[in-house]
């Protein structure tokens, strides 16, 4: 009797204590839904299915690509071509097909490069492999790719015994994989009594932590050679205004336009504009005016821009041949008139296009480095709203990336300053943080906003320098100078409205170059030609010779 009630409540006590042996579906663990599907690790995390398997090859979702393996790839899902940009070429792989091309040299694989199933494509990760740091190994029952893109130092554990990991922590957890004695296990995390791992195979779960044994950290590498996107650096700080150029005839000004200028050594011309979503381009591009700032030491960087109302951005940039045919109109023209460089300045480019936007730089960029021609690229100063122009990108593949310091109050915003000097030191701090500051130039304002205010409505017009100081003097006003802002401000009733002014002149100026020395910019801009009041280009000029 006391033998049988000794077995009993032994029985019980396992059944209550004692670990299961349930195992845990692993097709539901990894999210397989499909007979094509694979599951993913990366990293040691487990990831929803997007990798699937045909012919022995193992594809990833381009998305997935995208958001883990790297960015660099893009897919045109309306031609239906991938491409990669290396710093002197453009690979490319149509839908469902073998070959691929770099340099317009046709190159096969032994496999589908990229597969489409509806509106998904599907990459090769032997072909991503060519391209991007990661190494990765497959495993059956069920399908799975374990993928490995951070590399560095990590924690491992040998398996003291035969022991199995679970799906939680718990003896009573089910079972994802038997681990055999001396299998080596990535040890993520501890809790309690039990060990978050990894293994081999891609398993993440859990076991115990007397079940393991000679803790140590280890180091994993992988041998890849990182493309190098090095471009032009000048060895001299970049002083650069911008020219508004409206029509043809307007190029002859522009000896008269420099005549008072000193210290320049770079002019961009707002020659270029899209003209239709196939990416056709008008310009009012000269030689002579070349040739003239050329006499005069400076280099040209014509400007492009997007603000042609019959342009749609997404219809433009989202498709590879328009894009191609942007570029290489762009390109032509530069190289026809002796033009230096280029200056894109796109704005108001929406959200959803900016994978397409920083394609359409990446592209330029190898044409440029190819052509010996400057890549510059104007940016807003950085705002969470901003973040898909791909500052960082833009800071690989361009030149030089321009912060735009000004517009801080804006037509339609309440009465402030267009640039104050703690926002545009935000704005270049901010920009620091993905590019570096020898590819940064910051751009300044010659002008400045004459604010009008009548029974609470608020109106603003941009003006010159000369013509700012003109309506302090007609109008009686002293300026004071707020240090807060670096600014002098000054205010004055008229005709029932209140008149307000921060102004921007030499001392205002002054304080906003004196940031290209502090962080070691690369150099500064201006907007533009023609608002400036005579004694502001000594002051720049001082201001950066102790930058140079």
């Amino acid at each position: 009797f006391i033998v049988v009630i000794g077995l009993a409540g032994g029985t019980i006590y396992w059944i209550k204590y004692g670990p299961t042996k349930e195992t845990y579906d692993l097709n539901k663990y990894f999210g397989i839904t499909a007979k094509s599907q694979m599951g993913v690790t990366i990293n040691n995390e487990v990831l929803d299915a997007q990798a699937i398997t045909e012919g022995g090859t193992a594809y990833l979702s381009y998305n997935f690509v995208q958001d883990y393996i790297s960015d660099r790839f893009y897919w045109d899902s309306n031609e239906h071509i991938l491409l990669y940009t290396l710093p002197r070429d453009m690979v490319k792989a149509a839908a469902d097909s073998k070959d691929y091309s770099v340099s317009d040299t046709v190159n096969s694989e032994d496999y589908t490069i990229v597969k489409t199933e509806g509106d998904t494509a599907y990459i090769a990760l032997d072909f991503l492999q060519k391209y991007a740091n990661f190494d990765y190994e497959v495993y059956k029952d069920p399908a799975r790719v374990v993928i490995t893109s951070k590399f560095g130092e990590r924690q491992t554990a040998k398996v003291k015994d035969d022991s199995q990991v679970r799906i939680l922590g718990g003896v009573k957890s089910p079972v994802l994989e038997e681990v055999k004695k001396g299998d080596k296990l990535t040890v993520l995390e501890d809790v309690s009594d039990w060990k978050k791992v990894c293994t081999k195979s891609g398993i993440v779960g859990y076991i115990q932590k007397s079940k393991l044994k000679d803790a140590k950290k280890e180091t994993i590498s992988r041998e890849f050679e990182e493309p190098d996107y090095t471009g032009i650096k000048k060895d001299y700080k970049i002083n650069l205004v911008w020219h508004q150029v409206t029509s043809e005839a307007a190029n002859e000004g522009i000896e008269d336009a420099l005549a008072a200028t000193k210290g320049l050594n770079t002019i961009s011309p707002t020659w270029f504009s899209v003209t239709d979503n196939s990416g056709n381009i008008s310009s009012i591009a000269s030689t002579d005016y070349v040739d003239y700032a050329h006499q005069c030491g400076m280099e040209v960087w014509a400007l492009v821009d997007n603000f042609d109302q019959n342009v749609d951005d997404m219809e433009l940039l989202s498709h590879t041949s328009s894009r191609e045919n942007l570029e290489n109109q762009l390109v032509n023209a530069a190289l026809q008139n002796g033009i230096d460089g280029i200056n894109v300045d796109f704005e108001q480019i929406p959200t959803d296009v900016g994978d397409h936007y920083i394609q359409f730089i990446r592209e330029l960029s190898v044409l440029c480095r190819v052509n010996n021609l400057v890549l510059s690229v104007d940016n807003y100063v950085p705002k969470g709203y901003n973040t898909h122009y791909h500052r960082e990108e833009q800071g690989v593949m361009a030149d030089y990336v321009i912060i735009m310091g000004y517009d801080e109050h804006y037509v339609g915003s309440d009465a402030g300053s267009v640039a104050s000097l703690p926002w545009v030191e935000q704005g270049v701090e901010d920009t620091l943080a993905e590019v570096p500051a020898q590819r940064t130039i910051l751009a300044i304002p010659f002008y400045t906003r004459l604010w009008k205010t009548t029974g609470g409505a608020v109106t603003s017009e941009a003006i010159g320098m000369t013509e700012a100081q003109n309506v302090l003097t007609e109008n009686k006003v002293e300026t004071v100078w707020d240090g807060s802002i670096s600014q002098n401000y000054g205010e004055y009733e008229k005709d029932g409205s209140t008149y307000q002014i921060w102004m921007e002149d030499a001392q205002s100026i002054a304080e906003k170059v004196k940031l290209i020395p502090k962080y070691d910019l690369a150099g500064v801009a201006q907007w533009r030609l023609g608002f400036e009041s005579n004694d502001i280009w000594s002051t720049i000029s001082e201001n950066l010779q102790s930058a140079s």
